[in-house]
């Protein structure tokens, strides 16, 4: 079966590396979308392990269609009985570019027609009340050719189950864990978030640390579908269990001016299972300082409606304390428009995008071990 990943803009070659060293070899990405192949087994590894995608999709089929007629044909064409019960739910996701399908709501309720009629003919049924499986139905029209998809993640990857709580201008687990994965750091380097808010940023670099699969602890769309091999989830779950690390980590260290944020970061790394490698303090970020070397510092600071002030002075100061840091590698993503000129000009910076706004993530790299003075 052919699989596609979506993944934020800005994050597709940190999610493609991830892909690799899970072990699914070169994966190209197309229009936000990494492609693979594979089977349920596959499937659940990856809804179970990836830390950067954003939903795994199954590719149901693809034809051209410039009418609702042609829509309808081709979405009938294909076998929706072998997944689904006269009970399914479904639900309608769609998108067009430069397509004559443009109209989506339409085009939605053709697809939806067209799965029913395929469904009521082979499976005989009367009648559907919806009380069962969920199913989400993706349609992608792009230059008059669809693409059918099933979203066998059902609620997004992101969703790791641990916050509850968020504070202003949350960053998503999963570009947290892209810029993690895109980063220096590795379990045995010192790690810092002085800006850390509710703690996405130092959770994820624990889960990364210690190899903890971010979906372990929640259920999947695909699950509740006939066609799905039974105790597929749990199989890999449980080898997901064993490929975690249990021995030692650098320090993590993880603060905010704000002990409402404190409390609640304290409260979703209980959750995440990872609170006793975290060292929580309500603190400046003047303030922050390490003995320890060569480590990495990675950031969501203030930006914008986030702050009342004077954000260059802000970023003058965050730059002032991570020269005390002359070995420390930082990265940080701002939706401040004079953050590289506040903070200094970065070694690597790329767009990426958080709940909707155009974000800068600047990268500025320390000295290496054995590096002279």
């Amino acid at each position: 079966m052919e699989i596609l990943i979506p993944v934020a803009a800005g994050i597709e070659a940190a999610a493609k590396r991830e892909i690799e060293r899970l072990g699914y070899g070169h994966a190209p990405a197309v229009r936000g979308r990494i492609a693979l192949r594979g089977g349920w087994e596959e499937i659940a590894r990856l809804n179970v392990c990836l830390r950067a995608g954003e939903r795994v999709l199954l590719l149901v089929g693809t034809f051209y269609a410039d009418t609702f007629d042609a829509l309808f044909e081709g979405v009938y064409a294909l076998p929706w009985e072998e997944f689904f019960t006269p009970h399914v739910n479904i639900r309608i996701d769609g998108k067009s570019y430069r397509s004559k399908l443009a109209a989506l709501k339409a085009s939605g309720g053709v697809v939806k027609k067209a799965i029913l009629t395929r469904l009521k003919e082979k499976l005989r049924a009367r009648s559907f009340d919806e009380r069962g499986e969920r199913a989400i139905v993706g349609f992608s029209v792009y230059e008059n050719v669809v693409q059918i998809t099933l979203d066998t993640s059902g609620e997004g990857l992101h969703k790791r189950g641990y916050r509850v709580l968020t504070g202003e201008a949350p960053l998503r687990e999963t570009t947290a864990a892209a810029i993690v994965e895109d980063s220096f750091y590795r379990r045995d380097k010192p790690f810092a978030d002085p800006f850390c808010g509710s703690g996405t940023i130092p959770i994820e670099a624990v889960l990364y640390a210690r190899n903890i699969a971010p979906g372990k602890a929640r259920n999947f769309d695909f699950t509740a579908w006939k066609c799905v091999p039974a105790g597929v989830l749990d199989r890999v779950k449980r080898a997901a269990r064993e490929e975690e690390y249990g021995g030692e980590i650098a320090p993590v260290f993880a603060s905010d001016l704000s002990p409402e944020a404190i409390s609640a970061a304290k409260q979703h790394a209980a959750r995440a299972g990872v609170e006793k490698d975290i060292r929580f303090r309500v603190a400046d970020m003047r303030d922050f300082t390490a003995n320890e070397r060569f480590g990495v510092l990675i950031s969501n600071p203030p930006y914008g409606a986030r702050l009342k002030g004077d954000l260059a002075s802000l970023y003058r100061d965050f730059a002032q304390m991570f020269r005390r840091l002359p070995d420390w590698s930082a990265y940080f993503i701002s939706a401040y428009e004079g953050a590289e000129r506040a903070f200094g000009r970065a070694d690597k910076r790329r767009i990426l995008f958080n709940a909707d706004l155009k974000c800068s993530l600047l990268a500025y790299f320390g000295k290496k071990p054995g590096a002279k003075q």
